[in-house]
């Protein structure tokens, strides 16, 4: 039977990797760490947890666009009930790694030009226009509770 080495082990059974690097590591066993891989997969759990805010806000931000510029009152109940999933979604992932919160306004950014994109492709076609940015506060609290498609709800802010 060929030895595999830790190296080569990433690339051949991922999850056996892991196992060994986690007793490495509880064994204080670093002369055999695959540190090139295990800094790569540090730096990709960050960017993951970075990802799934960013989607879960552009989600956010495609059904607020949708439940304040669409009239489509059939569609509200749904609508309102995706936005409020994903609030709570948003806010459970920034309780738990509140170093999140300061890359906020980049992941608004982005999300936002990917939901306004989707939401043109969706409804322009049936005559409904969008603003090109977000008329509202973008802050973390405003957009985790404010109900901008309510009488009273003024545009603006950040």
């Amino acid at each position: 039977m060929q030895l595999i080495t830790c190296k080569s082990l990433y690339d051949h059974d991922f999850l056996q990797w892991t196992e060994e690097t986690v007793v490495n590591l509880r064994t204080r066993n670093f002369e055999h760490l695959d540190l090139e891989n295990l800094i790569e997969e540090i730096e990709a759990l960050g960017r993951s947890e970075k990802k799934e805010v960013r989607n879960r806000l552009k989600t956010l931000l495609e059904h607020l666009i949708k439940r304040i510029y669409i009239d489509m009152p059939q569609d509200f109940n749904g609508w309102e009930r995706t936005i409020r999933e994903q609030r709570a979604e948003i806010k459970v992932e920034l309780d738990d790694m509140p170093s999140l919160k300061r890359f906020w306004d980049d992941l608004f950014a982005v999300a936002w030009g990917l939901a306004l994109r989707k939401v043109q492709d969706d409804y322009e076609a049936k005559g409904y226009q969008f603003p090109n940015e977000w008329l509202f506060a973008r802050d973390i609290d405003s957009m985790l509770n404010i109900d901008f498609w309510l009488s009273g709800t003024s545009a603006g802010g950040d």
